[in-house]
């Protein structure tokens, strides 16, 4: 007779053993090994012991968020979360920092965000988070995990204290370019609804301009981006403003959208798999395609919006318009790194995402460092 199996919960050993085998997997599998210093997970001290003392579901993704945390990576992510966690960045920051000398400067506002509607602009600097410096804060948020706030980590850290933590509002201080000093209590994105249609269409001069709202993620965008494309003229030009897709999305959407722009296959996106290379001493490489959509063709000019909030599969999609004749102006993208995938560890299934595949353009300029034309 057969009996049912069962599956028991796993227990305070096994937690642990997925904490402590975390470095490893992030070794083999992470697909930007030169970005870490001597090529390998940045452990210290103090996450070597959050290893250690992991006992739990709510210790082990804990520390999985320091580990992650560690790589300076904002495509890499844990797949649960608390409700204190570090916002997602981009997809729920509206601030774009970056270190210049001494300085935070703020060079890119998320439109229609919190901060746009207080009135930051870029050229701005993030000069306190909290009742402390803005460099006291990179340097605390790093000391927590036993890090330095060296190289990427400084312009990380200074994004992701902007985004602030999902469950509260933040407290930023904000010194315009002529001096003036503010202190903000600026909502989180997570408490902000987001009403937008998945796909938006208006006349702009001559040129019919499609925007996706953070939609490439969302089969029904397809059939919105037809039902837009189905109004445009022949040979109108056609803008498609990829500037607010910061959650990235999936290829399929994103062909399909390319779909409309091409007469026959042609490439649009290089892969590379370093750790196969690792593991083997064989590299694999490949080319991906788009193919036409029948009666589906618009053989006007093309041009790509982007900026700061165009992450991930928004990016995949403009190097691939590009690839194909568009221009894409802008300022430059999120420069996320790669494809993720889903890992989850062995003992306990906990799910982290990130980066495995290397992408490039088709004419091999990584995907991170493609620089759209100044608009």
């Amino acid at each position: 007779m057969a009996t049912a199996q069962t599956t028991s919960a796993p227990a305070a050993e096994d937690y642990r053993q997925d904490a402590l085998a975390l470095p490893s997997l992030i070794d083999e599998q992470y697909a930007y090994a030169e970005r870490l210093p001597g090529g390998a997970f940045p452990d210290s001290e103090a996450l070597r012991a959050e290893a250690r003392a992991v006992h739990d579901q709510a210790s082990l993704l804990r520390y999985a968020e320091h580990a992650l945390t560690a790589l300076a990576d904002h495509h890499a992510i844990t797949g649960a979360s608390f409700a204190d966690s570090w916002a997602v960045t981009p997809s729920y920051s509206d601030l774009w920092v970056e270190p210049q000398g001494q300085a935070w400067v703020i060079t890119a506002v998320r439109t229609g965000s919190p901060a746009h509607n207080a009135g930051v602009q870029p050229g701005d600097r993030l000069t306190a988070v909290g009742g402390g410096t803005t460099t006291e804060a990179v340097v605390a948020f790093w000391r927590e995990i036993g890090l330095s706030a060296d190289g990427d980590r400084a312009g990380y850290a200074a994004r992701v204290l902007a985004a602030g933590r999902r469950d509260r509002s933040r407290d930023l201080t904000i010194t315009a370019a002529n001096g003036t000093v503010r202190r903000l209590n600026l909502p989180s994105l997570y408490a902000a609804r987001r009403d937008h249609p998945l796909v938006e269409s208006r006349r702009e001069d001559d040129a019919l301009v499609i925007r996706i709202n953070d939609a490439l993620g969302d089969q029904a965008t397809i059939a919105a981006f037809d039902a837009a494309m189905a109004t445009a003229q022949d040979d109108q030009p056609i803008v498609i403003d990829l500037t607010e897709t910061p959650s990235g999305g999936n290829t399929v959407v994103a062909r399909a959208i390319m779909g409309w722009f091409v007469d026959a296959p042609a490439a649009y996106q290089i892969h590379t798999l370093p750790a196969e290379a690792r593991q083997t001493g064989i590299e694999r490489r490949w080319l991906e395609q788009v193919l036409p959509r029948p009666g589906k063709r618009h053989h006007g000019p093309l041009e790509v919006r982007v900026g700061r909030w165009t992450g991930s599969m928004g990016e995949g999609l403009a190097i691939g318009l590009h690839a194909q004749g568009a221009h894409v102006v802008g300022q430059p993208m999120a420069g996320l790194l790669g494809a993720i995938y889903d890992l989850r560890l062995p003992r306990t299934g906990l799910l982290i995402k990130i980066p495995v595949e290397r992408l490039y353009a088709v004419d091999g300029t990584p995907r991170e460092q493609f620089r759209p034309e100044p608009n």
